[in-house]
């Protein structure tokens, strides 16, 4: 049947008229969730009434809801995001076994000259959780208030370019102490957001220079944690390896530069399933980990209880290990005041050398984190001389990736750390080295 001109014109006017109200009626309930989320408020019966996501003075985080503890004092494994929502991160002190990624990690919270680490291993085993469980065991460190930098009261090294010019010019900045930065990088991060971005409408329009700060910038004096590494695109690894060498971050954009302190611990993790990093790449870390699941029955049993105590109530649970986690603070303390005065006996020296050597590593990269890995290790344990123990537990770490892989080893990677303790007692004493398979057969 065919309508009218005048009634089809009709018909599509009040389809048209339809329309139109439908899509006001889906943005009015869109803003109206939107108030509800945002707000914690609900909107039912012409009255405004709590949300039960607030409701008894609670926050929802991720999964879990966690009392919310505005106004009281500082809390054992509390960690603040944000203005409101409190959060815990599993104790450092309690995480079972994978004695090398916890040793790692304290070296370079001793020294961050070090050069960081890089974690790889199955899943499940704890790399990412004990990361992040480092920022309840760093001491707090003084920072300007508000700076975007984290910028030190004293160290121009350590200050962003607006802090130093108003020392400069006699005024006095009030300080603060705050927790030690550890900022995670996302896989999908762009390159501004990494790396900060000039403000260039602002530039134009005032003529003044504004920079957005970035990761990068929130990461100064303290640590940048990459999760799987070896997924990310070479181009971004390699800015982030820059400026964690340098130790400054500089962004160019239309002739336009910004500058300011990048002092971080570069710390990053992978699966070996999921392709390897590039020679190049490995051989800017310092130290290189690989952890496996644990085997033993009665470390496992430890670690499952620890958990399930954990999650069943995480604040009783960080009380209770408090103790533990504040004799770790005052170690990484006590060892940073101490490294200065650490020395390293000059036959150790020799030692190094001749073990890079005769294993081929290039460049002198492993040598350096090998001595500061062990001066950080005797300074850790309260020492000030480095003694051959020292670099038995290190020299593995700073060297074993890299060795160049042999191609037709499938197993090469389980052999690294025995290669590199071998070669190291050979050259340390090689008459002991040589006896040991006869006292053996004997």
């Amino acid at each position: 049947m065919i309508l009218p001109r005048e009634r089809r014109e009709s018909s599509r006017g009040v389809t048209t008229a339809k329309a139109v109200l439908l899509a006001a009626a889906v943005s009015m309930l869109l803003v109206v969730v939107s108030m509800q989320y945002t707000t914690g408020f609900s909107v039912g019966s012409g009255i405004a009434s709590l949300s039960s996501r607030t409701r008894g003075n609670v926050a929802l985080t991720g999964s879990m809801m966690k009392p919310r503890l505005s106004g009281l004092g500082r809390r054992p494994g509390l960690r603040v995001s944000g203005s409101e929502t409190d959060t815990y991160e599993f104790p450092f002190a309690r995480i079972v076994g994978q004695e090398d990624m916890k040793l790692s990690l304290l070296l370079n919270a001793v020294d961050p000259k070090i050069g960081g680490v890089l974690i790889f291993g199955d899943r499940g085993t704890g790399k990412s959780v004990c990361i992040q469980s480092m920022k309840s065991v760093l001491p707090l460190i003084e920072s300007i208030k508000a700076d975007p930098y984290n910028s030190h009261p004293t160290d121009p090294n350590l200050q962003g370019s607006e802090v130093r010019e108003s020392i400069a010019a006699g005024k006095d900045l009030e300080t603060v102490f705050i927790k030690t930065p550890v900022i995670q990088l996302p896989l999908g991060a762009t390159e501004d957001k990494v790396c900060g971005t000039i403000n260039m409408e602002e530039a134009l329009l005032s003529g003044e220079k504004k920079f957005e700060p970035g990761l990068l910038a929130k990461a100064n004096r303290g640590i940048l944690f990459v999760d799987e590494i070896n997924l990310m695109e070479d181009s971004l690894v390699d800015v982030v390896l820059d400026s964690a060498a340098g130790g400054y971050n500089k962004v160019e954009r239309e002739g336009i530069s910004a500058e300011h302190p990048a002092r971080y611990i570069l710390i990053a993790t992978g699966h070996p399933d999921e392709g390897e990093l590039r020679p190049q790449l490995l051989d800017r870390f310092g130290l290189f980990v690989t952890v496996s699941t644990i085997q033993n029955s009665t470390l496992c049993t430890q670690m499952i209880l620890d958990r399930l105590e954990f999650d069943e109530d995480p604040q009783v649970f960080c009380e209770k290990v408090e103790e533990e986690q504040e004799a770790l603070r005052s170690k990484i303390d006590r060892a940073r005041q101490l490294l200065p005065q650490v020395k390293v006996p000059e036959e150790h020296y020799m030692t190094v050398a001749e073990v890079c050597g005769r294993l081929g590593t290039e460049g002198i990269r492993g040598d350096l984190a090998c001595i500061r890995a062990a001066s950080a290790a005797a300074a850790l344990d309260g020492r000030t001389e480095v003694t051959f123990e020292d670099l038995e537990r290190v020299v593995p770490l700073a060297i074993g990736h890299r060795l160049k892989k042999d191609p037709t080893d499938p197993v090469f990677d389980m052999k690294r750390k025995g290669i590199v303790v071998s070669a190291l007692r050979r050259i340390a004493d090689p008459e002991a080295f040589m006896r040991k398979p006869e006292t053996a057969s004997a």
